[in-house]
């Protein structure tokens, strides 16, 4: 079940998860997205050309009318996948190229 938001382009699921209406794609990956690389809008379309502009828009208004819920996942997102990456230990693929010299 989805909930309407004043937001056009955007759908809350049932968890309260804001998604871009049409797309499986979460606000918060987006903005991840434009957080981590500092891509436009413009930038961000040319990455996910499925998005419009008006969606893309859409999910950064959300973004910063809802910036503190949405650090707050952002940061737990963060903690989860260094917890997996400590958990996972160091990569042998990683060990390998070293040995060659091939990354440092």
């Amino acid at each position: 079940m989805l909930t309407a938001t004043t937001y056009e382009h955007l759908q809350i699921d049932e968890n309260g998860v804001p998604f871009i209406a049409g797309t499986t794609m979460k606000v918060v990956e987006l903005v991840m997205a434009q957080l981590g690389y500092g891509w436009s809008p413009e930038e961000l379309h040319f990455q996910h050309p499925y998005l419009s502009l008006g969606q893309i828009h859409a999910a950064l208004a959300y973004y910063w009318d809802h910036k503190v819920e949405l650090d707050a996942d952002i940061e737990r997102r963060w903690q989860f996948a260094e917890q997996a990456r400590q958990q996972a230990g160091p990569s042998r693929l990683a060990e390998k190229l070293r040995a060659q010299g091939l990354l440092k």
